[in-house]
C-alpha cells in the first residue's frame, strides 16, 4: 500500500475514533438518550474493508456500526445528530444509534438482533448474482453471533447456493459480558467453523487496516469470480465496555493493556513511519480529524428536532400506507 493511500486510511480511522469519543461525551451528558455500543478500538475492520469494495457492494453490520456507517460515507455530523434525536440525522432521528443506515451507499443498516442480518446478507448476494452486477455483499458480525442459529443457516445457504458474500466476524473476545472462549468449543469462533460449510476460513489482525486491506481485498476478488463465499475473522478489542452502561471491570487488566497497546491508529502510525512519513504530516491528519468532529459536535447540537409529522414515512416502500386500504 502506498503511503498516501495509508495516510487517507489513518485519518478516516482517526475520524471515527474521535466521533465515537463524542459521542460517549455526549451520552455523559445527556444529550444523547437510550443506549450506544461504541466501536472505539474497531476502525481498522471497518475502514480497511471498505477501502477494498466497490461503492456499490453492500454492507450490513451490527448494533455496534458506527465505524461502518462513517467508512461506507456517512458523515460524523449525521451519525452524531442521529444518536441526538436530531431531524438532520443519519435516519431522521428514527434510528438511533443501533441503527445507522446510509442506503445511498449501500450500506444497509445496522441491526439490534444479534445474527438477524447474515440471512439478508445473503439475499442481497442472491440478488446481485441474479442481477449480474458483480456486487458482492459484506456481513459484519461479532462473535457471540457465531453461537446464533442465522449464523449457520447463512453460511449453509450461501455455500450451497454459491453466492457472492463476504462473512466478516469482529472478534473482540466477548459476546457482551462473556469470554467467547468460555462457551464456545473450538478456539476461533468463526474462522474454525466455516470449513464444515466448505467455506473457507481464514484470521487476520482486525487491528491492522493494511491486512485487512489486503485480505478483504483478495475475498471479495475470489466472490466477484464466481467462487462463493468465505469468512473473515478479524481478531480485535473494543476499547469501551459492551454499552455505555458497561465499565467492563470483567476484563482482566493486563487483558486490556495488551490489546491498548495494539491500537488500530497506533499500528497504522508505525507503518506511515516504516512508508517515511514523517510524523508531523501524521499529527496533521489527526488535527483535521478533530476538528471535523468538533465542528460536527456543534452542528449536531444546533439542529432542529425533527418534526411529529414525519413520523408515519419512511415505513413502507411508497411512503405511506394508503395501498393497504
Amino acid at each position: 500500500m502506498e503511503a498516501s493511500q495509508l495516510l487517507a486510511l489513518y485519518e478516516q480511522m482517526a475520524v471515527i475514533r474521535r466521533t465515537e469519543k463524542a459521542a460517549h461525551d455526549l451520552f455523559m451528558s445527556g444529550l444523547v438518550k437510550g443506549t450506544t455500543h461504541l466501536a472505539a478500538g474497531h476502525e481498522a475492520i471497518a475502514v480497511g474493508a471498505s477501502a477494498a469494495l466497490r461503492d456499490d457492494d453492500y454492507v450490513f453490520a451490527t448494533y455496534r456500526g458506527h465505524h461502518h456507517a462513517l467508512a461506507r460515507g456517512a458523515t460524523p455530523e449525521e451519525c452524531l445528530a442521529e444518536l441526538m434525536s436530531r431531524a438532520t440525522g443519519l435516519c431522521g432521528a428514527k434510528g438511533g444509534s443501533m441503527h445507522l443506515t446510509k442506503a445511498s451507499r449501500n450500506m444497509l443498516g445496522s441491526y439490534a438482533i444479534v445474527g438477524a442480518h447474515l440471512p439478508m446478507a445473503v439475499g442481497a448476494a442472491w440478488s446481485a448474482r441474479l442481477r449480474g452486477t458483480e456486487q458482492i455483499a459484506v456481513a459484519f458480525f461479532g462473535d457471540g453471533a457465531t453461537n446464533i442459529g442465522a449464523f449457520h443457516e447463512a453460511l449453509n445457504l450461501a455455500a450451497v447456493w454459491k453466492l457472492p458474500v463476504l462473512f466478516v466476524c469482529e472478534n473482540n473476545l466477548y459476546m457482551e459480558y462473556t469470554p467467547i472462549a468460555d462457551v464456545t468449543a473450538v478456539a476461533n469462533p468463526a474462522a474454525d467453523r466455516a470449513p464444515a460449510y466448505g467455506i473457507p476460513g481464514e484470521i487476520v489482525d482486525g487491528n491492522d487496516v493494511v491486512a485487512v486491506q489486503e485480505a478483504v481485498t483478495r475475498l471479495a476478488g475470489r466472490a466477484r469470480a464466481g467462487d462463493g463465499p468465505s469468512l473473515l475473522e478479524a481478531q480485535t478489542y473494543r476499547h469501551f465496555g459492551h454499552s455505555r452502561a458497561d465499565p467492563a471491570t470483567y476484563r482482566p487488566a493486563e487483558e486490556v493493556e495488551r490489546w491498548l497497546k495494539h491500537d488500530p491508529l497506533d499500528v497504522a502510525r508505525g507503518r506511515l513511519a516504516e512508508l517515511g512519513v514523517p510524523a508531523e504530516t501524521v499529527t496533521e491528519a489527526d488535527e483535521r480529524a478533530t476538528g471535523l468532529v468538533q465542528k460536527a459536535v456543534e452542528a449536531a447540537k444546533n439542529a432542529p428536532a425533527p418534526d411529529p409529522r414525519e413520523a408515519l414515512t419512511d415505513v413502507w416502500a411508497d411512503g405511506g400506507a394508503a395501498w393497504r386500504t
